[in-house]
């Protein structure tokens, strides 16, 4: 769905990356990733977490508010990148904007913890239920920058991310609204969610003291599923037509959901990617598509279907192929977002951040159109097209 423009005109994100543009740049430049071992699941785990200053920033928001000591890490991380963002948009005091940030499973740690305590006293803590709800982190998001406008919270797995800049676009295109916060935040490093995820046979078994390269993503040729999940949270300033501040440009949005074989299944040529690409790319030509910034997650079957469905769409003519789980991980419901932060930073610097283990790819021309792609459990695919400001 071609669109007008929407202005990016600010972003902000805390990773296993960093928590500025200059940190993360260089952690891209890069060709080492950010997994260490934890303990999780009763064993140790390859996991991307964040690093030591950006820790010491998501305490420093613990800290600022008594309300927030009970907060779970998915609450605070998305706290502190917006913050930042609003910090960087120029958006004043009485800017009147919404806000829709997502999470794939919410508070899941606090949850647990929660819980576990009930099953050991029969008695729930009084603030189990508030601090627990997927609601809460765009609630204490307005309650903590005093905004005024709609706030939204959901969960559609995966694609969470994106699906809250399809939303922050429509509402700025109905003209409800001229401002719009989106974004996703994730915290998923918990004993359940790791337990989770080897119940399905796809967290990545590659001894981390061994082996090179914990998360296969985009090794099309990988025996075994290596998906590595991680932490963390970004945001971006929306706002209608064109602005001297932007930093980037939507320009296309595109979604699609397919019919469920089982619980996580996608066709094998992702017939939603297909549509969810096509739908972005109305009225573009696809060979002005410089770069794609890839969903695949590290799975056999999912980072070999969005492929397929890529060659569907653009034929012989590829763009240049990336992701950035190979890196971080998998951030669930944050992921697409940083994606999006990725394809921002490869506009601005005019450099192709490839997989360091794939076939390597010459870029040729500018970096000036980029389409991004999440799908989520049940094949909830968005894709959304940006442009260099």
């Amino acid at each position: 769905m071609n669109i007008n423009k929407i202005a990016i005109t600010a972003f902000s994100s805390i990773s296993p990356l960093g928590n500025n543009p200059k940190d993360v740049w260089e952690n891209y430049l890069s060709n080492k990733h950010c997994f260490t071992l934890q303990e999780l699941d009763k064993q140790e785990t390859p996991v991307a977490t964040l690093d030591a200053d950006s820790k010491q920033i998501v305490d420093q928001v613990r800290n600022s508010d008594i309300k927030y000591k009970f907060l779970d890490n998915s609450v605070l991380f998305a706290l502190a990148a917006s913050r930042q963002a609003i910090k960087n948009s120029g958006w004043n005091s009485e800017a009147v904007f919404g806000i829709n940030i997502g999470s794939s499973r919410g508070a899941t740690d606090l949850f647990e913890k929660h819980f576990q305590e009930y099953l050991e006293t029969g008695k729930a803590q009084t603030l189990a239920s508030p601090t627990t709800t997927l609601g809460n982190i765009s609630s204490w998001i307005a309650h903590d920058l005093q905004s005024s406008g709609p706030e939204i919270s959901h969960s559609i797995t995966c694609s969470t991310a994106l699906h809250a800049l399809l939303n922050g676009v429509a509402w700025l295109r109905a003209g409800m609204v001229d401002k719009f916060l989106v974004g996703g935040s994730e915290a998923p490093l918990t004993d359940f969610t790791i337990a989770q995820m080897r119940a399905l046979k796809i967290y990545s078994r590659v001894d981390l003291n061994t082996d090179k390269w914990p998360n296969l993503a985009f090794d099309l040729d990988k025996i075994q599923n290596t998906m590595v999940l991680g932490e963390g949270a970004a945001v971006c300033c929306l706002e209608s037509g064109e602005k001297e501040n932007a930093i980037a440009y939507i320009t296309g949005v595109g979604y699609a959901t397919e019919v469920l074989e089982h619980n996580i299944s996608i066709s094998a040529e992702a017939t939603c990617f297909q549509k969810s690409m096509k739908m972005a790319l109305k009225g573009i030509n696809p060979e002005d598509v410089d770069v794609i910034v890839m969903h695949a997650p590290g799975t056999i079957k999912g980072d070999l279907t969005e492929y397929k469905a890529i060659q569907k769409v653009f034929d012989s003519k590829l763009p240049l192929l990336t992701t950035n789980k190979w890196k971080i991980g998998h951030t669930f419901g944050a992921s697409g977002i940083l994606s999006v932060e990725m394809a921002i930073l490869m506009m601005q610097h005019n450099i192709f951040i490839g997989v360091p283990f794939a076939e390597e790819q010459q870029q040729t021309k500018p970096i000036k159109k980029v389409l991004i792609n999440a799908v989520g459990f049940g094949g909830n695919a968005v894709s959304i097209l940006i442009e260099k400001a």
